[in-house]
């Protein structure tokens, strides 16, 4: 039987296996040549001490005994061509790409709809946006397969245990091709260049099964029925009948949003964090983060998490990027919101995260009043209301063509315009602007605030020498849609399924994809009842 062993050790001991095996003999008290081989279970890294980082490893380790590779968990998949109920899945993200894997093994036939288009197909749409400042509306870093996922970065962190089985999506990820070190590292990662494969791998494996994927296929109404959904109705006229319908669309899809409010059906406004992205070279948080002045070729390049009460109000980071990018992740023109990415190597020059503060539903409603726009209380779009004039405002503060108003962090806290900018990964391009101007005025003192205290936390963290780009708006849904807690149906409509990250259910690739995997299974014990 296999044995477990912990070391803590530097970095350089930690990424030779050679070396490991030695220890491992140390450890339990036999010859090397008795250890027949060992795979890492948990590793993470300890920067705590300001003399020495360390990394903590668990190994699961065969003394003589023939050692078996890690078990991958694999999905049970079974044609279901002829499956006697389908499904109808509106979004081709996590959740709606999990959920469909799940009907197939369930027996069920998923039909995916998904508005735009797939990996490849995508990656020219974003390039216009990149380089020539032209959103396609239904085919950018948001919208397309995958969902917003595939092309803004590939973390797989979560603390939502009670929701699901992480490791399931971790192995379901490796199945399709993700490294097996997601399975063991303390803040897994895929990376945006090694996402689309694994997304495309898993489409094919759906429609092998039976399964459909459509795509440019936008939903435009609810075919409904005496309180039971039939089917949905598209922008190119079609209609498409099913048994149930999963409702997957990601935290962007307003125009889903406005569609269930006109067809009478109850959602409701959800507070969420709205602010900047904020963009440091990637050397000064290593040595921040490390105590270092240069970083151990051993070690990832460093990230961190950063939380703050000010004046009762919640600040915190989000979505950091370690070695990554700025991206402009727009789906209107002349709305400008930012996102961030990182490849799998994240080997890029900069570090970039989300620094946000919450937003209720009394900030957005004083904020639109103050700006002479009509607001309602109870509408339950107030909040996605709010978005939109912050993202329009950015892109006029810009000067088009997505190119986004930025300061330099100290100058942002002393609220000095920057004379000149700092080198940026943001592609279109950065245009020197007084925030306090651009953002409403409650999250831009409550992010001054919150650099101040974060730059006591980790000094030299609040620097000329970063960036503050608005506006990061995309944190999570601005609307929820109610379902049932038993079923998991909409209150008032029978099969019709709301899931992740759209419907207010989740909040990252893995969050979602449990909820997907959730969904499925309850959608499965109604339909074979």
């Amino acid at each position: 039987m296999p044995t477990q062993l912990s070391f803590k050790l530097k970095p350089a001991e930690a990424a030779d296996n050679d070396l490991l095996r030695s220890y491992i003999a140390a450890q339990a008290g036999v010859p090397e040549n008795q250890i027949n081989g060992f795979y890492r279970l948990k590793q993470s890294i300890d920067a705590r001490s300001r003399q020495q980082v360390w990394v903590n490893l668990t190994l699961e380790v065969f003394i003589n005994e023939t050692p078996t590779g890690r078990n991958i968990q694999k999905g049970q998949f079974q044609t279901v061509q002829q499956a006697k109920h389908r499904v109808i899945i509106i979004g081709a993200g996590p959740a709606g790409l999990f959920a469909a894997l799940r009907l197939i093994e369930l027996g069920i036939q998923p039909i995916i709809l998904e508005r735009g288009k797939d990996v490849r197909a995508r990656r020219r749409d974003l390039a216009a946006l990149n380089k020539e400042g032209v959103v396609n509306p239904e085919s950018n870093y948001c919208f397309g397969e995958g969902g917003a996922g595939t092309y803004s970065d590939g973390k797989l962190y979560t603390r939502s245990n009670k929701r699901g089985d992480i490791n399931r999506i971790l192995h379901r990820f490796v199945e399709f091709g993700a490294d097996e070190k997601i399975i063991y590292e303390a803040h897994p990662h895929i990376g945006t260049n090694k996402l689309p494969h694994i997304i495309t791998t898993m489409r094919e494996c759906i429609i092998a099964m039976g399964g459909q994927c459509l795509f440019e296929k936008k939903v435009t109404q609810l075919i409904l029925e005496n309180d039971s959904i039939k089917g949905v109705g598209t922008a190119d006229g079609d209609r498409l009948m099913a048994d149930a319908v999963i409702l997957a669309t990601g935290h962007s899809a307003r125009d889903i949003f406005r569609m269930l409010r006109d067809q009478g059906l109850l959602i409701e406004a959800k507070p969420f964090a709205l602010g900047v992205r904020i963009e440091h070279p990637q050397a000064l948080i290593d040595s921040i983060q490390y105590h270092c002045a240069i970083r151990d070729e051993y070690l990832p390049p460093a990230s961190y998490g950063l939380v703050e009460q000010v004046q009762e109000r919640g600040v915190f980071s989000f979505c950091m990027c370690p070695g990554g990018i700025i991206a402009p992740a727009a789906t209107n023109p002349e709305e400008l919101v930012v996102n961030g990415w990182s490849p799998s190597k994240r080997n890029n020059a900069f570090a970039n995260s989300g620094m946000v503060a919450e937003v209720s539903a009394q900030d957005a409603l004083r904020y639109l009043k103050h700006q002479q726009q009509k607001a309602r209380a109870d509408d339950p779009l107030l909040l996605m209301q709010f978005q939109e004039a912050v993202e329009r405002k950015a892109f006029v503060a810009g000067g088009g063509k997505f190119v986004a108003p930025a300061q330099r962090m100290a100058d942002f806290c002393d609220k000095r315009t920057s004379t000149t900018l700092p080198d940026c990964s943001y592609l279109p391009g950065l245009n020197s602007a007084d925030l306090s101007q651009v953002l409403p005025d409650f999250i831009f003192k409550s992010l001054q605030g919150g650099f101040r205290a974060f730059g006591k936390k980790m000094r030299g963290y609040l620097t000329n020498d970063a960036v503050v780009v608005a506006t990061e708006s995309r944190t999570s849904s601005p609307v929820r849609i109610p379902r049932n807690a038993d079923d998991l149906q909409h209150p008032q409509i029978k099969g019709f399924y709301p899931c992740g990250e759209g419907a207010g259910y989740a909040g990252g690739i893995v969050s979602a994809a449990m909820d997907g995997e959730k969904v499925a299974n309850q959608l499965a014990a109604v339909l074979q009842a």
